[in-house]
């Protein structure tokens, strides 16, 4: 089984956008919606845009929802205390209900370094942020909702293999993912162990509209791009390399139609196991 999430627009001025799409997944029979962890992101100009609150927005969603998934992708370890972190998602569960919150928590990337010293926090080394993510893990595990652990390097990739119910590959190939997922498998010290993938998408009903969007939007290399049919062929390697999850970031992300149009990938891909 291989479940389908999809990202909520996250760097608006309200919660609306983000409620609609999390709407539409749950009518589209999508797995769960999942936000970001942002303090704000810089636009193409270098001005700032604003970021919902990742804990706010998440609860948001969860109490106007009744059935889909809710998590982070990813909270960043290096903004808030483990016990902060967990009484959040303690919290964001309680509203949910039972079986309905996903945590992904990662180390922060060369594009949080921007954030946190805006913030006045300390961006810290590898060393110092994979320690801070070790934290976070053991403070949250074993609170009846999975923990997953995000990020490429390996010192992350072993400590996800060690430490946490899962790991998620971002924006990788479906070579690489293969490759890394089969070496966390054979590695993970709890059972079951996750391994999951997300990335950026253009999704549009064809696959010539497709890639109209795709240049009108400005896609970035290595966005997958093409009409249902297309989109279910090329998140199928993923499957096929045990990807129980894959969660897609649209580019037009305040766009329901998106999350309705992946509910007919979700459809095909599951067609394809059977």
């Amino acid at each position: 089984m291989t479940y389908v999430g999809i990202t909520l627009p996250s760097f608006r001025q309200t919660a609306d956008p983000a409620l609609a799409v999390a709407h539409a997944a749950e009518d589209a029979g999508l797995d769960a919606v999942f936000a970001y962890d942002h303090l704000f992101r810089r636009a193409a100009d270098g001005t700032k845009r604003p970021a919902l609150e990742m804990f706010a927005l998440l609860g948001a969603v969860a109490a106007d929802t009744s059935r889909i998934g809710v998590g982070s992708l990813v909270a960043r370890a290096t903004l808030r205390p483990p016990a902060t972190m967990a009484n959040g998602f303690d919290t964001v569960a309680r509203i949910a209900g039972e079986d309905r919150l996903f945590v992904t928590v990662g180390a922060g990337d060369s594009e949080s370094e921007d954030e946190n010293e805006n913030f006045g926090l300390s961006f810290g080394t590898m060393d110092v942020r994979v320690e801070s993510l070790r934290d976070n893990v053991v403070a949250m595990r074993d609170r009846g909702y999975p923990v997953w652990v995000g990020g490429l390097a390996g010192a992350v990739r072993e400590l996800a293999a060690h430490e946490a119910d899962g790991w998620n590959s971002w924006g990788t190939s479906a070579e690489n993912f293969t490759k890394r997922a089969g070496e966390l498998r054979s590695a993970a010290r709890r059972a079951p162990f996750v391994v999951s993938w997300g990335g950026l998408v253009v999704l549009a009903p064809d696959d010539d509209a497709a890639h109209a969007k795709a240049a009108r939007l400005d896609a970035p290399k290595g966005a997958l791009v093409g009409g249902p049919a297309t989109m279910a062929a090329a998140l199928q390697p993923y499957v096929d390399a045990g990807a129980e999850w894959v969660m897609v970031a649209p580019i037009d992300s305040s766009d329901p139609t998106n999350a309705t149009m992946f509910g007919e990938v979700r459809s095909l891909l599951l067609d394809a196991r059977r």
